[in-house]
């Protein structure tokens, strides 16, 4: 049979893409921001990290204290009613942070409703609705604030879990999403993390770094004017597929672009002592607290101001995450099973373990001066799950936040969106944004800002 001036080859379509996505993601350090006499502004951050299977909520369905029993000492909530923060055996470790954290309770993604609690870890970063009005996910909240200020780092975000990839639907590895179907890749490998960020030229002069650059921007324009030429070829529904082809070449180029611009920039010095860059998952607190490490040095540094953790996937099953639990406490079981059968030796004392390892650095933050505060008044961190344990409820999800005080946020409170106070998450997601100067009206299911926590 003859072939028509639209049929393509599929080595024709990728011909050449062998070398570009090769393209080496070299990210130097841009100069650290502070405060001068001058009045020079300092960074404005955000972290978004997420631990997977939930939390222990033996209070009430879904998780909402109920009735005249007194507050379980093990809850994850840290006290019964809204209002001012105490703290039980489980949220002891951030008793030390009171001024600096809060707790929002009854909030959840309404697309992540038909998800399950598992799957519903996909959007906990997006609220995206997948299962009914959108195709695929959707933009995540880092993402957003990385296309309006990433330019003014060398790395526009960080992107890092402890099983990396991207994993496939319903079983995510990653927070974070450019956009419709465009996951990206977390990155889960101390060192190589730590090289990418400040070894990038690995051991290469930067007049030869900028002339592969320039090759490499060379091959990628051929790849654009040889992909449109295809595209003219084709019917609408390929012209859709060969023009989301065509946006991940732009997005190389604006890779390139950004590396051969931050090339002119001195790297940063970087103190590791502490960090140990080749821990194994088999030490698990060592493991997380590094990869906290290495968000604290891209922040110290000002080399992002953006950045996700995913604690372990919804769907560890294949790693050693799913060990977790018997590595750190001593648990007879996969860590999964922690969230179906609640031993009351282990259940509470697990979310304890999670939370003295972000406390952790938190109180790192906190413990760094900056202008005329710390690192933690001008970070938001949020940090939860997608579910709580045992009923995988895909409603009322265990949400943390703090630090944000120099960004009008403010802290110390339980607060309980329940009943005629229920908001959508959303909602707290468009105050972060406002926070680190994205002005947004609206993100995902928002029906506003979230005032409660606006200082």
């Amino acid at each position: 049979m003859k072939q028509k001036s639209w049929h393509l080859n599929r080595r024709e379509l990728l011909k050449g893409g062998g070398i570009a996505l090769a393209l080496p993601f070299l990210n130097g350090m841009g100069k650290a921001m502070g405060a001068t006499p001058g009045g020079v502004v300092l960074p404005k951050r955000m972290l978004v990290s997420y631990f997977a299977y939930g939390a222990y909520m033996p209070n009430g369905p879904s998780g909402v204290p109920g009735g005249d029993k007194p507050h379980h000492d093990w809850s994850w909530w840290p006290c019964k009613d809204a209002g001012p923060l105490s703290f039980n055996e489980s949220s002891a470790p951030f008793a030390s942070l009171k001024d600096d954290v809060s707790y929002l309770r009854g909030l959840d993604h309404a697309g992540g409703w038909a998800l399950g609690g598992h799957s519903s870890g996909d959007v906990f970063a997006t609220g995206a609705d997948m299962v009914g009005t959108q195709k695929t996910n959707s933009i995540s909240i880092d993402q957003l604030a990385a296309n309006v200020h990433g330019h003014r780092t060398r790395y526009g975000s960080l992107v890092l879990g402890t099983e990396g990839g991207t994993g496939s639907y319903g079983s995510c590895k990653t927070l974070s999403h450019r956009g419709p179907g465009r996951p990206i890749p977390s990155m889960s490998k101390p060192q190589e993390i730590f090289n990418r960020m400040f070894d990038p030229y690995a051991g290469k002069g930067v007049a030869q770094v900028r002339a592969g650059l320039k090759r490499e921007a060379s091959i990628l324009d051929l790849m654009m004017d040889h992909s449109r030429s295809v595209k003219n070829r084709l019917g609408r529904e390929d012209q859709g597929k060969v023009e989301e082809y065509l946006d991940s070449i732009r997005s190389l180029e604006q890779r390139v672009e950004r590396t051969s611009k931050w090339t002119h920039e001195p790297l940063p010095q970087v103190d590791t002592k502490g960090v140990n860059l080749e821990v194994s998952h088999k030490d698990p607190q060592e493991y997380i607290r590094c990869m906290y490490d290495l968000i604290y040095l891209a922040f110290q540094t000002d080399s992002t101001r953006f950045a996700t953790l995913m604690l372990e996937s919804e769907s560890s099953s294949s790693s050693e995450m799913w060990n977790y639990a018997t590595y750190a406490l001593g648990y007879k079981g996969a860590t999964h099973d922690i969230a179906h059968k609640r031993p009351a030796e282990f259940a509470g004392q697990w979310d304890r373990w999670r939370g003295e390892q972000h406390a952790y650095f938190l109180q790192r933050l906190r413990d760094t001066p900056e202008g005329d505060g710390n690192m933690l008044d001008r970070t938001a961190v949020l940090w939860g799950s997608a579910h709580p344990h045992a009923s995988h409820s895909t409603k009322n999800y265990p949400i943390h936040l703090a630090g944000g005080s120099k960004l009008g946020l403010k802290h110390g409170n339980l607060h309980a969106f329940e009943g005629d106070k229920k908001v959508p998450m959303a909602n707290l997601f468009v105050s972060m944004l406002n926070a680190v100067d994205v002005p947004v009206d609206k993100f995902a299911d928002s029906t506003g800002e979230m005032t409660e926590i606006l200082s």
